[in-house]
């Protein structure tokens, strides 16, 4: 279980997070909501370690992943993969070798530097992509593939990461709707089939809701809502939206109630 004691992050006199606190259970699929600004990817920086706490304590199965340095901390990343919203590729390189980038912490620094990766990481790598139903682009080179294509390829690479957590920031937020919708299926394919947490920072709650079991609301960097997409009512609306409660409402009851099945990938 991860959980997030009174986790505080300060920028000179600006609070991104205040004193956020919950716990995450193994296998959850979870939706950080809230408007821009909101310390949404802070937040998820911070698990990470991207990003520094300026206090308080992120565990892991009773671990402190706060206090970890060095290669400890390095384990860490690659048991608690980031997808960012930039995708994050070597555009000039093919999209095996970027794949095969998640397997950094697993081989010496010589053979990544020389590509000499292992045939059971490249056997790793391509797992992912066929899992992701982009196998067939594993020669290409990343820049010449959509956007769609890129978030996939992003996600493969976090995969062979063996991780336990996937940190999705903003992964559809430069994505047309039916891109946006492979990318989210892809997420709750990898949720529901190897057991992964995932946590994952949405602009749109008509997403969140038709996708997530569990929704955390942030405003100015406080914690103003977590539960199931369904108990988000329209008081709670406005603790996270403010003025643009209405719209977001009306434009997530407008999309289908129910949690959407991932359904077949395609190129």
């Amino acid at each position: 279980m991860l959980i997030i004691k009174d986790l505080t992050r300060r920028f000179g006199d600006r609070i991104a997070l205040d004193s956020l606190s919950l716990e995450v259970p193994r296998g959850a699929f979870i939706g950080v909501i809230g408007r821009s600004g909101a310390g949404k990817s802070t937040f998820l920086r911070m698990v990470n370690r991207l990003a520094e706490p300026s206090s308080g304590q992120i565990l892991f199965d009773g671990t402190d992943v706060t206090a970890l340095r060095g290669r400890a901390l390095r384990d860490w990343r690659a048991r608690c993969a980031m997808v960012f919203q930039g995708f994050n590729l070597s555009g000039r390189l093919d999209v095996l070798t970027n794949v095969m980038m998640g397997r950094l912490n697993q081989v010496p620094a010589y053979r990544s530097l020389l590509q000499m990766w292992p045939e059971e990481d490249r056997a790793i790598a391509l797992s992912a992509l066929e899992s992701l139903d982009i196998a067939e682009l594993a020669a290409q080179r990343a820049e010449n593939l959509s956007g769609g294509q890129q978030q996939r390829v992003a996600i493969a690479r976090a995969l062979v990461q063996s991780p336990e957590i996937i940190l999705a920031d903003e992964p559809i937020a430069s994505l047309d709707p039916r891109n946006t919708k492979v990318v989210m299926d892809a997420l709750a394919r990898i949720n529901r089939d190897y057991g992964i947490t995932v946590l994952c920072n949405l602009h749109s709650l008509d997403i969140a809701r038709s996708y997530c079991t569990r929704l955390v609301g942030l405003s100015a960097g406080r914690l103003v809502f977590d539960g199931a997409p369904d108990r988000l009512d329209e008081a709670a609306a406005r603790a996270l939206y403010g003025l643009e409660a209405a719209e977001v409402m009306e434009s997530a009851a407008a999309a289908a109630p129910t949690r959407r099945q991932p359904q077949p990938l395609h190129a």
